[in-house]
């Protein structure tokens, strides 16, 4: 007797689990799709607020703040400007004051000379002790002079591009310096001369003529381009030891050199005021301790 035939059924073998089906197929977690569709979603919307009105506001933001900048930056300039002014009044006012008590100064110096002259001629001792006043006056330069002499005028040249050679001497903006100054200065002593003025101002005992910045100063006081250089005493003897001096010699090198105007003339009449009063100090020799 055959056995009985049995129903055919599939059987597996092996069977996969699922959670090894999904990771072969399934390459990207479903949270990870339905974040990505979510935020395509809403890139897909219309926003709110059009891109031209945030446009239109940052360019409203930006102009404010210039118009903020611009308005602190003009009144940053007008403070400059007034406090510019008026430092620029505070000078003139002192330079006012300064030649309103020199001009009281040099009439009440001549006032006392005229008494002190008037009161000492009386007798002979006075007499002799008012040519002694008058030496060290003089030696001082506290006196007023006038007299024929020699004038030398030192002239900057005229604004041109510099050369090479130029730059080096014009390397704080002017061709004339102190040290020439200072020599013809000391070449019109060492020639003759009994007195000397630079600019109209008398050069006297602890005089300095120096260079600050852009400015030439004499005793303090800024003088400028003409420079006029004139000294009182016998122009013929002045004049031809002052043509063989070193400053001469120098002076004539850089007028060929730099273009600066030199020039040398006699003078018939020349008037200097009395110079600054200067304290003096005598040094003493020191006794043992």
């Amino acid at each position: 007797m055959e056995p009985a035939e049995r129903p055919k059924t599939q059987v597996r073998r092996n069977p996969v689990p699922s959670l090894l089906t999904s990771l072969l197929t399934d390459h990207l977690d479903p949270g990870y799709g339905a974040a990505a569709a979510e935020r395509s979603a809403q890139h897909t919307r219309k926003p709110r607020v059009p891109a031209a009105l945030w446009l239109l506001g940052g360019a409203v933001v930006v102009g404010v703040i210039f118009g903020i900048a611009f308005s602190q930056l003009a009144s940053g300039a007008t403070d400059v400007d007034r406090a510019g002014a008026d430092a620029s009044a505070a000078v003139r006012a002192a330079q006012d004051r300064s030649a309103d008590l020199e001009a009281t100064q040099q009439a009440l110096a001549e006032q006392v000379s005229s008494e002190r002259e008037r009161a000492l001629r009386s007798d002979v001792s006075g007499g002799e002790l008012l040519e002694r006043l008058s030496a060290v006056e003089s030696a001082a330069g506290i006196d007023s002079v006038s007299g024929p002499g020699l004038s030398v005028v030192v002239t900057e040249p005229v604004a041109e591009d510099d050369t090479s050679d130029r730059s080096v001497r014009r390397g704080s903006g002017a061709a004339v310096l102190d040290r020439d100054i200072a020599a013809i200065v000391n070449s019109l002593w060492a020639s003759g001369a009994e007195t000397v003025s630079v600019d109209g101002i008398r050069v006297g005992p602890n005089v300095t003529i120096r260079q600050a910045g852009g400015a030439m100063l004499l005793d303090n006081r800024p003088i400028d381009s003409p420079y006029e250089i004139d000294a009182i005493g016998p122009p013929q003897r002045i004049q031809v030891q002052f043509v063989v001096s070193d400053a001469y010699l120098r002076m004539s090198t850089v007028a060929q050199l730099y273009g600066v105007g030199f020039t040398v003339r006699p003078a018939a009449n020349l008037e200097f005021g009395p110079a600054a009063v200067r304290e003096s100090f005598e040094a003493e020799e020191a006794g043992p301790r």
